[in-house]
């Protein structure tokens, strides 16, 4: 590949060690208005964008959309907590790979159980925790995107020397490509999973129920 090129991965990798994720100690401990939640975000993730000048990381809209969805508790009082912040920042990621039904589901049992939640297993704990894990795969996957640049370099070396350069980065876009698609596959299988146990979980709670009825009226 051209030298432009891996000099475009060396930049992502280093990019890769400075990469910083918005902590729970980050988020204030007030509940803010919607317009300080944005800007909060805003402040926050902007480096994350791909056009930081242009890509807005949340509107009033996007807030307003995810809680019509139930992504998102209601505010109270038209103030948004710690933990809302949290979810929204999850949103964020996740929206990028994921539908929206899909996050639904997936957040669902965390708002239902761990949201102002008190003790070990609140919403900040787990957010800590997630984004912890995911700092421990940064060498790891500096790695892999290493390995597959490196077998990239060794395709299409029969090919027209003024066709090399731009076969060799298809190929490159293709295995990291494919490594994306393969995961989210993944991804929705899980959600799809969890969402099963769901509806078997509220089946037999409604037959269990109706069960209940049909012996209370029958005679003894």
């Amino acid at each position: 590949m051209t030298i432009n090129t891996e000099d475009l991965l060396n930049s992502i990798l280093e990019s890769l060690d400075r990469i910083e994720y918005v902590r729970a100690d980050d988020i204030p401990n007030i509940d803010l208005y919607m317009d300080q939640v944005t800007t909060f975000m805003e402040s926050h993730l902007k480096h994350s964008t791909r056009n930081p000048e242009e890509d807005k990381i949340l509107t009033k809209t996007m807030i307003n959309n995810y809680a019509k969805n139930n992504l998102l508790p209601p505010p109270v009082r038209k103030k948004y907590s710690k933990e809302h912040v949290m979810l929204l920042i999850f949103i964020y990621y996740y929206k990028g790979i994921l539908s929206m039904s899909d996050i639904q589901q997936l957040l669902r049992p965390i708002t239902g159980k761990f949201f102002d939640a008190e003790g070990a297993y609140g919403l900040g704990n787990i957010y800590e925790e997630v984004f912890g894990l995911e700092q421990e795969q940064i060498d790891i996957l500096k790695s892999d995107i290493m390995e597959k640049f490196r077998r990239s370099e060794q395709t299409f070396e029969d090919a027209p020397q003024d066709s090399v350069d731009s076969l060799q980065t298809f190929a490159f876009i293709c295995m990291l490509s494919f490594d994306v698609y393969v995961k989210k596959l993944l991804i929705e299988k899980m959600i799809d999973g969890m969402s099963r146990e769901e509806a078997g979980r509220g089946e037999k709670k409604q037959k269990s129920k109706a069960e209940g009825k049909n012996g209370a009226g029958s005679d003894i």
